[in-house]
């Protein structure tokens, strides 16, 4: 039987969830974000399709979840270590408010998460040492890769696409929330950088795209379809000039970059 998880936006949620749970008798696993994501995550429990029916059917969800998706083992594990407090910190803790599979991975997962401070003033900062990443000054937003990951930062919320899983998605949160407040502690000794850069992987999907901007896919043009196949948020297959019109003959093209971006679609 499949099995389903969810994350919590806050501590507290997790553990009314785990204690709905158990007074139902209901089989789950529960995965503490602590001691490691205590300050990105809030727990998450795995239950299979049967549990998940029953608690609802009984009304007895007491709790606020992030949203559920499928459950897929993951390598990735919760470090036994607390996390590195700073003293000055521009990003001190985030909470996963949404939770949704990928449109376009359909194994992977992405997630929102809201940020107690403010992390436009260290943009600049960031950009100066990411040299690949992307930096939209009016925004503002500050984009970049952590592997096939695609992470989107706001002043005030984040989001990460293509995670192997929710843990996984904790370790990007936490590697953030690290290298902001390391980057803003050294702040004095850095020149900020306004530049902007493209985003290479958004392009090369676009590349292999009609680029006459028909918005038959419901996005304005095919840019900002480009970039949302490579977010995980569409299917690359509601291109329908290349899927299903005159435009063919760049179908097995942008199939091709897709798999090799690690990206999935649907045929």
């Amino acid at each position: 039987m499949s099995r389903v998880v969810t994350t919590f936006p806050a501590a507290s949620e997790f553990e009314k969830a785990v204690a709905s749970l158990r007074a139902l008798g209901l089989p789950h696993e529960a995965i503490p974000a602590a001691p490691g994501y205590a300050r990105v995550g809030a727990g998450a429990v795995i239950v299979d399709d049967e549990a998940r029916m029953k608690l609802a059917s009984l009304g007895a969800a007491e709790f606020v979840a992030s949203g559920w998706v499928d459950w897929h083992e993951e390598e990735c594990r919760v470090p036994q270590e607390p996390p590195r407090e700073f003293d000055e910190p521009v990003f001190e803790s985030c909470a996963v408010m949404v939770l949704a599979p990928c449109v376009a991975a359909r194994t992977k997962i992405r997630v929102t998460a809201h940020v107690a401070g403010d992390l436009a003033p260290v943009f600049p900062y960031m950009n100066a040492e990411m040299t690949m990443a992307s930096y939209n000054p009016h925004g503002p937003n500050f984009t970049f890769l952590d592997g096939y990951r695609m992470v989107a930062l706001y002043p005030n919320r984040i989001t990460v696409a293509r995670a192997d899983g929710i843990v996984d998605a904790w370790r990007v949160l936490e590697d953030i929330r690290r290298r902001a407040n390391e980057t803003w502690a050294r702040r004095t000794e850095i020149k900020p950088s306004f530049e902007t850069r493209e985003r290479p992987p958004a392009l090369e999907i676009y590349k292999r795209l009609p680029k006459t901007n028909c918005r038959a896919c419901g996005e304005a043009s095919c840019l900002a379809f480009a970039a949302k196949v490579w977010m995980g948020q569409v299917q690359p297959s509601r291109c329908i000039p290349v899927f299903a019109g005159p435009f063919g003959e760049l179908k097995d093209a942008l199939v091709d970059i897709c798999r090799a971006l690690g990206t999935e679609q649907a045929l």
